[in-house]
């Protein structure tokens, strides 16, 4: 399916990217990010994959109950397991099941808000979610680590990519 493919080729991506990374880069403070690291855009980036792996077990997603696991943002390794696990979830899971996805916009309650989803719906979002962290990983790589060799489209949508291509045909 369409969906599953592409979030395999952003995870793909991450991937590739992720393996080219020095450590030492990987948690050094970005000045264009106001001192936080590729890492931890990496790290927050994973984190909803992961909320969406949890949710899909307990039938609720709450991507506002992350656990910001500073783990993920400083180690590599642990980075590349999470995008390693993702993507085997990802090929496994019944993408048309129904799941509830519990939101809070309001700073002045902490009620929950629950909005009927589904797994495709979610995994949707994650890729959407995905791509516009890779447009910002992109301008920290740029600045600290000019030897990453980006993949093709990495932080680009795709609709951005098939647009480029019909202006450049006509």
């Amino acid at each position: 399916m369409q969906v599953i493919e592409a979030c395999e080729s952003i995870l793909d991506q991450v991937d590739e990217v992720i393996e080219q990374i020095r450590a030492d880069h990987f948690v050094q403070p970005i000045e264009a990010f106001n001192g936080s690291s590729i890492g931890q855009h990496f790290r927050h980036t994973l984190e909803f994959f992961q909320c969406l792996m949890a949710g899909y077990e307990t039938g609720v997603i709450s991507y506002d109950k992350r656990d910001h696991d500073s783990n993920i943002e400083s180690d590599k390794d642990l980075a590349l397991e999470i995008v390693k696990r993702t993507k085997s979830f990802i090929n496994n899971c019944n993408i048309y099941k129904p799941i509830q996805l519990e939101v809070n916009y309001s700073s002045d309650t902490n009620q929950d808000v629950i909005v009927g989803s589904n797994m495709a719906r979610e995994i949707t979002y994650n890729i959407e979610h995905a791509i516009h962290h890779m447009a910002l990983i992109k301008i920290g790589i740029k600045e600290a680590c000019p030897y990453v060799i980006l993949p093709a489209g990495f932080g680009i949508a795709v609709s951005t990519l098939k647009y480029r291509k019909q202006q450049s045909i006509g």
